[in-house]
């Protein structure tokens, strides 16, 4: 890999140098002459970063690494980053079945956190009955029904462990998907005996390795379960080592009294709280960023509280009928019974069908959308704070994505961080990488230091950006010219490399 002209176009950093056939090289991967954002949230430093053995072994000024290397890139004008951290993914079933990552790896990420929003590939068992083997809304986000096959976690590691994707992979345990394991209809409250069985579901995940427990109260699937039911599976939890992530049960007006239930079960529980893709939906809720963040840092005294936002001023779920309004535009994605209306605004097909946006949203069923949700200055006031990670939400299974799947994080770097000078590089740098390690507990990843796991992302601070829009959003980004996973190349700035070194990571 040459990269000594960092202008070049997309690509141009393909070939690598080699050294003379010898003595064993002192490193496999040197990397020269780069602008080193390690990750701390510092301004970033000029040096060389040597990697051996899957870790970074050296930092140092340019020039001042001594010792032959099996590869050299010359990174000239370019920035080296540690590996973006995804914290917000719906990739449960994706990194087994397209393991090579593609939208991940060409945008810098080299490790997923799935599992979130209550809904998770595994433990999933297997329903029978009337309903036969159909796993409940939102779940068919991440799947089809003969997909989830873990009835166990220790199965679904197994199964990430043996596809070996070319990212690393976190998992939460979802809230809905041990629900849907012990309860005859997810509608309802979960009895003493249900919470009981699920509880020793969990505890089983956890010792498999699971990062957590994550909860989506504001869906139909998990509505039902009052605080007490999340109280008690919270109990599970290690306050060191697992996590509880939130989808709250309302992010429209009720979001404050929403936001307290979740530091309630951090305190009950002592395991600190994410919460995720937080954000002021509905027309009637914009301009309560300040409101929501004040209530997020009270929550934050005396406890480990965070959360994740994406940088767009749009969510992407299943279409849910009490999210359907005229107050903005709500475009279809997909749907099972018409797949020809993916593509379209709800507004228009129900106009063509002569019926309301109800209506139309009802005939659509099972279906998913974006909605234009959000207003963009409480987008940017929350993605600012300093108790923000980011988070794609990406669906990778809609056939019409939303655009945040292939670009969150380069639009984080050049759109927010470069063009609209929301915060500094170094700050972007550190939402995606030392930050997100450091909540979830990702040991030795997130940072540039000797030691740390070789993720590495080569980019162009002057040209880094995201490609992907609403109208053509499989797309990648710009300015993304090397990722490294453990140490291996795994995108060269065109093409994912064809072997995968990714890793599943439990918590230590």
């Amino acid at each position: 890999m040459n990269g000594s002209a960092s202008r070049n176009p997309r690509g141009a950093t393909r070939s690598a140098s080699r050294q003379p056939a010898g003595d064993l090289p002192a490193f496999d991967l040197l990397i020269r002459d780069v602008l080193v954002l390690d990750g701390r949230d510092a301004p970033g430093v000029h040096g060389d970063v040597a990697v051996r053995d899957g870790r970074v072994v050296a930092v140092a000024a340019p020039g001042a690494l001594a010792g032959a290397a099996a590869r050299i890139v010359e990174g000239a004008g370019l920035a080296l980053a540690p590996g973006f951290i995804d914290v917000h993914t719906h990739d449960d079933l994706e990194v087994i079945r397209h393991p090579a990552m593609p939208a991940k790896l060409s945008q810098g990420v080299t490790t997923v956190v799935v599992g979130n929003c209550g809904i998770s590939a595994s433990p999933v068992v297997p329903r029978h009955g009337p309903a036969g083997d159909a796993v409940p809304d939102p779940m068919n986000l991440l799947g089809a029904d003969e997909e989830f096959a873990y009835p166990r976690f220790a199965d679904y590691r197994a199964a990430v462990e043996a596809a070996r994707p070319a990212v690393n992979v976190a998992a939460l345990v979802g809230h809905t998907a041990l629900r849907q394991n012990h309860l005859d209809r997810v509608d309802r409250a979960a009895s003493d005996a249900e919470i009981a069985a699920m509880r020793a579901q969990l505890r089983e995940s956890l010792d498999a390795g699971a990062l957590g427990l994550s909860t989506g109260l504001a869906y139909a699937s998990a509505f039902q379960a009052p605080e007490r039911e999340v109280l008690a599976l919270s109990e599970e939890l290690d306050s060191h080592r697992h996590a509880y992530a939130t989808h709250l049960r309302d992010e429209f007006a009720r979001i404050v009294p929403a936001l307290d239930e979740a530091f309630a079960v951090g305190r009950h529980s002592g395991a600190p709280v994410r919460v995720s893709h937080l954000k002021c939906a509905g027309a009637d809720n914009w301009g309560r960023s300040r409101e929501v963040l004040a209530a997020l840092e009270r929550g934050a005294h005396g406890h480990d509280v965070a959360c994740d936002c994406y940088p767009y001023a749009a969510s992407s779920s299943t279409l849910d009928l009490k999210q359907v309004t005229d107050a903005y535009d709500i475009l279809v994605t997909w749907s099972e019974p018409h797949p020809d209306q993916g593509g379209r605004l709800l507004a228009e097909i129900a106009a063509d069908w002569r019926t309301t946006l109800l209506g139309a949203a009802r005939r659509l069923q099972p279906a998913g959308a974006v909605y234009h949700c959000m207003d963009e200055a409480d987008v940017r006031r929350i993605l600012s704070h300093p108790l923000t990670m980011v988070g794609s939400d990406g669906l990778p299974r809609d056939p019409r994505p939303h655009p945040r799947l292939w670009g969150t994080f380069p639009r984080v770097l050049g759109h927010y961080a470069r063009d609209e000078k929301l915060f500094p590089l170094h700050t972007a740098v550190h939402k995606m990488t030392g930050l997100p390690a450091a909540r979830f507990g990702l040991r030795d990843r997130g940072l540039i230091r000797e030691g740390a796991c070789a993720d590495l992302v080569l980019f162009d601070p002057a040209t880094v950006r995201d490609v992907a829009d609403f109208h053509d959003p499989v797309r990648p980004a710009a300015g993304i010219y090397a990722v490294w996973v453990n140490g291996r190349l795994a995108y060269d700035g065109r093409e994912v490399a064809g072997e995968r070194h990714g890793r599943f990571l439990a918590p230590h």
